[in-house]
Order: structure tokens, then C-alpha cells, then sequence
């Protein structure tokens, strides 16, 4: 009797994979591009927005008032785009993800636009979500036209790959989020051979970031030496205290999502949301403004700057940013805001509780906020462990994983379904 394994069809070879090379290199130099250009775009318009304006009006920079008209004004020039252009910028960014079904092309000057406006404007969002769902859309529409009959996972798969990669600088992100996607792909050959494709976009995709932008992550924190009992203690309490303050945010969503319906339309509905934004970076003070990335680097230059109770206050404000940003339809992405809130709160841990080092709080409050906002595993441990560039705090970060993972799975995630409940 023939067993299944006779009849499946054949893995991969090197002449089946081949023809991926090219294809994906040029997409992971593309992705690239677009995020280089779409943040080159958001930079120039802020230094207009919270630079020039103010200086002109001798008005303070992030004065309570500025941060009130600015990101009001932002609020009504995104919701005039969601309204008047074509596509209405995308599907409400409260019931996405980070790699979704392709949108259809005509949608993306209108999501690149609102993205831009809200990323200059000091909104809490990253860019992550809308580039790349417009590098997944290019990609898919161009990959059908010149071969039709694949499969529209790879061109979903090689877009966010090079996305990811030009994200992170480093194809080692994409992997790890597509190996959660891919391994139970069905389809011959091993997960290996599923990421080959992904892994080039990335890794090209990365390789065009690194040599025109030069980012990086390292929050030149200092060295962590060598693990402790209570080392040990004060990873599994931070990453957990952190895993359940994500999850506050996630459990806030739905309502706050109803809340700002209520409005219904778009220009009214984001205004309102620009306001609320507005007086949370007054509560919370000009660094829990914008994505966060370069904030975060502003508080780890100094940690003893802030008391434990600004941290706190920190690590709340922006939370609540990322739920009203997302609630009101601002189109971005939560992983970079949600970056910032852990690592407030890790640095909130070592301001109480001095003898934790400050790096042990950074990376397990950064975790523990990124597992309950993105419930992406392997994402939230990179993204962790690249915070500090000191493998001695990888196997309490792996360690710290499983109550904070634990605390999240199963719950509801930080996105709706159409008819705005939970989705689990």
C-alpha cells in the first residue's frame, strides 16, 4: 500500500529555489526604500511641525499648547485623507496586523500619506504596520503579473520579509517572525526552504537600511555581569508586571475603539483622538511623543534622570497613546511605542529597586510589553535581547518568557475583528 509520504510532492530543489534570488533581492532593496523614504518624509515634516513653526511663533517646541494643536491639526489632516482619498487610507488599522492579506494598490498613496502625516506629527505609532502592508501590496501586485499561478503566501511572505528586515537592519527578524507563520504553511520541504526567499528579501532589505541609515537598537546600557538569585527574581516579577500592563492596554482597545466610533466620521473621529493625544503628551511630557525609538534612547542615556514615579507615569501615558492612536484610526504600528513603554517601566524597576541593574529592567520590561501588545514570541525576544549588546542577559530573558508568557496567551489580542469585539 502507498503511504502518504509517496504521493506528497517533492521538496524544493537548488533549480526550484534558484529563480527566488533575483526576485527577492530587488523586493528587500524596494522595501527599504520605501521606509527610508516615507521616514525621511515624516523627519522633514516634523522639524516643520515641532521646529520651525514653534520657533517662528516664539512658542515653545512642546509647550502644553503646542502638543495640543499639533497633534489636533494632525488628527483632522489624517481623517480629511481617511475621507477624501481614494482607498480611505486602508481598513481601520484597530483590526489589523503586522502581515496581512494584500491590499489592493489604489489604496497606498492614501495609507503612506496618513502614515507620514501621523509619524510626523507626534502621534504614538510606528511605522511598521503600513509600510508593511504597502511593500506586501506592491509586491503581490507585481508578483501576480509576472508569475500568476504562485501561491500569494510567497509574495506576502517576501514582502514583509524585506519590510522586516529593512525594519530591523538584520534579516534575523524576519526569520523569526515568519518561522511562527510558515511552519504550518502546508507544502513541501522544510521550514529552511520556506524562509529562502523570505530570508534574502530580508537580509537585502536590511543590508539597504544599514549602508544608507546606519540604525541600530543598542541602547548602550552597561554590561550586565553575570547572573544573580535575585538577578533571576527580578526578571521573572519585571517581565510579568510588564506582560500584565500590556495586557491592560489590550483590554482597554474594544472600549475605547467603541468610544471614538460613536463619532462616525473620519475627520471628526481623529481630531478627537489628536486631542486626547494631546493632553496625554501633557500629562506624560514630550518624550512619550512620536514612535518612541528615539526617545528610548533619550531615557537610557540616563537613568537615573527620571524618579521611578515618571517612569511609571511614562510607561502609562504611552500605553494609553498606543490604545487612542489605534482607537481613533491613526494609521501605524504598535511595536515601537509599546518598546518604549517596557523599557520605562524597566527603568522604573531599577529607579525603585536600585540593586536590579538597570540593563536586567530595560530588556524584561521591553519583553514583557511586546509579548501582551504583539503576541509575537520570537519577536519580542529579539527585539529584547538587541536592546543591549551583552548575551549574558539572553537565558534570564528566555527564562522570563515563560510566566510572562503564560500571563498572555489565549487572551484577547491587541486587534478587532471587523465588527469591533476581540479577537482572540
Amino acid at each position: 500500500m502507498a503511504t502518504d509520504a509517496q504521493h506528497a510532492p517533492p521538496a524544493p530543489s537548488a533549480r526550484t529555489l534558484l529563480p527566488l534570488v533575483l526576485p527577492s533581492l530587488l523586493i528587500g532593496v524596494v522595501a527599504s526604500l520605501v521606509l527610508l523614504g516615507v521616514s525621511e518624509l515624516a523627519d522633514l515634516l516634523e522639524d516643520v511641525l515641532w521646529q520651525t513653526l514653534p520657533d517662528a511663533l516664539g512658542i515653545g517646541r512642546y509647550s502644553i499648547l503646542w502638543m495640543i494643536v499639533v497633534l489636533t491639526a494632525t488628527g483632522i489632516a489624517v481623517g480629511l485623507v481617511v475621507l477624501l482619498v481614494p482607498g480611505h487610507a486602508g481598513p481601520d488599522p484597530a483590526t489589523t496586523g503586522l502581515v496581512d492579506e494584500p491590499m489592493a494598490p489604489g489604496v497606498l498613496p492614501g495609507l503612506l500619506l496618513a502614515a507620514t502625516l501621523a509619524l510626523a506629527g507626534g502621534v504614538s505609532v510606528g511605522p511598521e504596520n503600513p509600510i508593511t502592508a504597502a511593500n506586501i501590496a506592491l509586491t503581490y501586485w507585481l508578483g501576480r503579473k509576472i508569475a500568476p499561478q504562485s501561491p500569494t503566501m510567497v509574495w506576502v511572505a517576501l514582502g514583509a520579509a524585506g519590510t522586516i528586515g529593512a525594519l530591523f537592519g538584520t534579516p534575523v527578524a524576519a526569520a523569526l517572525v515568519l518561522s511562527e507563520t510558515l511552519s504550518s504553511r502546508p507544502g513541501p520541504g522544510s521550514l529552511w526552504d520556506k524562509l529562502f526567499g523570505p530570508l534574502i528579501a530580508a537580509g537585502a532589505g536590511g543590508l539597504t537600511t544599514v549602508l544608507i541609515s546606519h540604525p541600530t537598537f543598542d541602547l548602550d546600557l552597561p554590561g550586565y555581569h553575570g547572573t544573580t538569585w535575585g538577578d533571576l527574581l527580578a526578571a521573572l516579577v519585571i517581565a510579568s508586571a510588564a506582560a500584565l500592563l500590556g495586557m491592560a492596554a489590550v483590554y482597554c482597545l474594544p472600549y475605547a475603539h467603541t468610544a471614538f466610533r460613536t463619532l462616525r466620521n473620519p475627520v471628526l473621529t481623529l481630531a478627537a483622538g489628536g486631542v486626547v493625544l494631546g493632553l496625554l503628551g501633557a500629562l506624560g511630557g514630550e518624550l512619550t511623543l512620536f514612535k518612541g525609538l528615539d526617545q528610548v534612547k533619550t531615557l537610557a542615556a540616563d537613568p537615573g534622570g527620571w524618579s521611578a514615579g515618571s517612569f511609571a507615569l511614562m510607561a502609562v501615558v504611552k500605553l494609553a497613546a498606543v490604545v487612542v492612536a489605534a482607537a481613533c484610526g491613526f494609521r501605524g504600528g504598535r511595536i515601537f511605542p509599546a518598546l518604549f513603554a517596557g523599557v520605562s517601566l524597566g527603568l522604573c524597576a531599577h529607579a525603585l529597586v536600585p540593586a536590579v541593574p538597570a540593563t536586567l529592567g530595560v530588556v524584561c520590561g521591553a519583553l514583557g510589553v511586546l509579548l501582551a501588545v504583539t503576541r509575537q514570541g520570537w519577536l519580542s525576544l529579539f527585539t529584547a535581547a538587541v536592546l543591549v549588546a551583552d548575551p549574558n542577559v539572553l537565558p534570564l530573558l528566555c527564562v522570563a518568557t515563560i510566566p510572562a508568557w503564560l500571563l498572555v496567551t489565549g487572551r484577547p489580542l491587541m486587534q478587532l475583528k471587523k465588527d469591533g469585539t476581540s479577537l482572540r
